[in-house]
């Protein structure tokens, strides 16, 4: 079974390759996220949203990790088919995980207030720029897709405006610019800091439920 999954970042597409996934890496940019789903071709048989997220749900903390087989967005909405939905429930509850809509937002949701709004007005219980790109990419092409993300960014928490920049096309951060930021606004190194360090702890708690996921998925 060949599995591709679309991460934003490098360091969740080194954690894919490790899980035995083949990812691609669209470094937040949705429009080269699109072109590379397309670009992947024929002989797909999943697409998986693969990385962290930022939490709408309160409940959901930093690490807590999300698999899903809904995406919502502002243009749509789509679920797997039913009998992959159940497959994939059954194996977020053997792992004991969080399950829900996911959100596809066309930009970060930067302030508590913007992720109130929008588990508001979608119910979703997480966000992150891609998934709604790969469920679409998905429909397109006649096969499932599933999110696994690990929550990065609580709902209550405010992004300083370093974790904002665009990246690098390889999908790591551009350290001039952040730098360059700092200095601007050296209030942000602690909320950066402390969201760097939140971020290692979400992918590494990613590792062990895409792993099951893999094996999962491979033998279907």
């Amino acid at each position: 079974m060949r599995l591709v999954c679309v991460c934003g970042l490098a360091a969740e597409a080194r954690r894919a390759r490790r899980s035995g996934l083949c990812p691609i890496v669209g470094a937040g940019d949705r429009a080269r996220t699109a072109a590379l789903i397309t670009a992947a071709g024929n002989g797909i048989d999943c697409l998986i949203s693969f990385g962290i997220a930022g939490a709408l749900a309160p409940l959901l903390q930093t690490g807590d990790v999300v698999i899903s087989t809904e995406v919502v967005a502002t243009g749509g909405s789509w679920r797997a088919p039913a009998s992959f939905r159940r497959d994939i429930a059954g194996l977020a509850d053997a792992l004991g995980v969080h399950q829900g809509a996911v959100l596809g937002a066309p930009v970060i949701l930067a302030t508590a207030e913007a992720k109130r709004q929008a588990r508001d007005q979608t119910g979703a219980v997480a966000v992150d720029l891609e998934s709604d790109l790969v469920a679409d990419g998905a429909a397109r092409a006649g096969i499932p897709f599933v999110v696994i993300r690990a929550i990065a960014d609580p709902a209550a928490r405010d992004l300083p405006p370093a974790a904002l920049l665009p990246l690098a096309a390889n999908g790591t951060a551009q350290l001039p610019a952040v730098l360059a930021s700092l200095v601007h606004d050296p209030r942000q190194f602690g909320p950066l800091f402390t969201l760097a360090r939140e971020t290692r702890a979400a992918l590494a708690a990613l590792m062990r439920p895409a792993q099951a996921l893999q094996r999962r998925l491979a033998t279907a």
